[in-house]
């Protein structure tokens, strides 16, 4: 007889899990399950905004047929993707049409002022290497490209940047001078050159630049950035280039040679996408680029800081470090201690996490470069 082999054990195999005696009467894998099929909904949204099945729905109700014919679908399968969307909230439907909801109108309508719909497209082209974690975590490598291979995926990324930062940036160009002196640091007071490193759309250069006339803006970013950040900008009426306030140098902010002389340097969720060496070396850089007395400032989803450096939380900081697991060589997202750190090594001085928090648990980190800032004497 031959022998037969045995199948080799998996690891979960092998466990023996011991179950309380008595487990308590509210435990339920409901929660589980929901939060496993979550991406049902997800991808449901994804599939309508990538579509623009809501455009239309926006202007005038339409039958699953005549929506199918204009969009280039088929009827019967669009008709299963609308009911899903009229379930989620998301349309509603009176006889055989549908028509959009005025948050669907408001939120997932490309013409839309307040529209999210980049962002949205970018979540799509996320979900594929998400649904691969396991491959990363298990080589510790990405597993897809990076956001700017493939000139739709950038400007999905890119505008959908430029979504998110829409509902942060007024504001908070607004409260800036407050938070820097409530922080014991000097304001914004005398302040007349910004560099925004990384700065893709340019969405908090124009912000600040709108909040502060005498402000004026260098955008340093990659070179196929430009387009996009010329055109947001044109749509303040700021000007764009050497004659206008919000100017373009096109760069690697890990490599390129930076200007210099600025009284303000903002550093917005770009440190993560970096190993912990080169997001501090671009901390350095930015710092040289600052003039005596200017003032550094790092916007970052911070993980919390923890005696044990378990740093697990919040929720969508330790959430997106994974996201930058599938889609970096090393990026990570950062504890505001590790932040802090980087700009104490760069040599700033009265280094602090201001009093802002961001939608996502974003947070600001600043610091000041020894010296006294130019004109300080005639603002103060």
């Amino acid at each position: 007889m031959c022998a037969v082999a045995k199948p080799a054990s998996t690891p979960s195999a092998a466990l023996t899990v011991a179950l309380p005696a008595d487990p308590p009467v509210d435990l339920s894998p409901g929660p589980l399950l929901g939060m496993s099929g979550s991406y049902w909904r997800g991808c449901t949204l994804h599939a309508g905004v990538v579509l623009d099945v809501f455009t239309p729905l926006a202007e005038a109700p339409a039958s699953p047929q005549d929506l199918a014919s204009r969009l280039g679908c088929d009827a019967r399968a669009l008709t299963m993707l609308l009911r899903a969307l009229c379930a989620m909230g998301l349309l509603t439907r009176k006889g055989a049409a549908y028509e959009a909801t005025p948050q669907a109108r408001l939120f997932l309508t490309p013409a839309s002022p307040r529209s999210i719909c980049h962002i949205i497209r970018h979540h799509h082209h996320l979900v594929e290497s998400f649904a691969r974690m396991d491959e990363s975590v298990r080589s510790g490598r990405a597993n897809r490209l990076g956001v700017g291979e493939g000139e739709t995926a950038r400007e999905d990324f890119l505008l959908g940047m430029f979504n998110l930062a829409m509902g942060i940036a007024p504001g908070l160009a607004r409260q800036l001078d407050a938070l820097l002196k409530e922080a014991g640091l000097p304001g914004m007071a005398g302040r007349r050159r910004l560099l925004d490193l990384g700065g893709g759309p340019g969405t908090y250069a124009i912000q600040f630049c709108l909040a502060h006339p005498e402000l004026s803006a260098i955008i340093f970013d990659q070179p196929t950035t430009a387009p996009v950040a010329e055109a947001t900008v044109a749509r303040f009426g700021l000007g764009f280039g050497p004659q206008g306030r919000v100017g373009f140098q096109p760069g690697d902010y890990t490599t390129g040679t930076l200007p210099g002389g600025f009284d303000l340097a903002w550093l917005s969720q770009i440190l993560h996408g970096e190993d912990p060496a080169t997001a501090a070396a671009v901390v350095r850089r930015a710092a040289d680029a600052l003039a005596p007395g200017g003032v550094l400032l790092v916007h970052e989803f911070l993980l919390n800081d923890a005696q044990d450096d378990t740093q697990d939380g919040p929720e969508f900081a330790a959430l997106f470090s994974l996201n930058m697991l599938l889609g970096t060589p090393g990026g990570q997202a950062y504890s505001g201690g590790e932040v802090r750190g980087m700009l104490e090594a760069a040599g700033l001085v009265k280094v602090c996490r201001l009093g802002f928090t961001g939608p996502n648990d974003s947070g600001l980190i600043a610091g000041v470069k020894p010296g006294i800032q130019a004109g300080a004497a005639r603002s103060a």
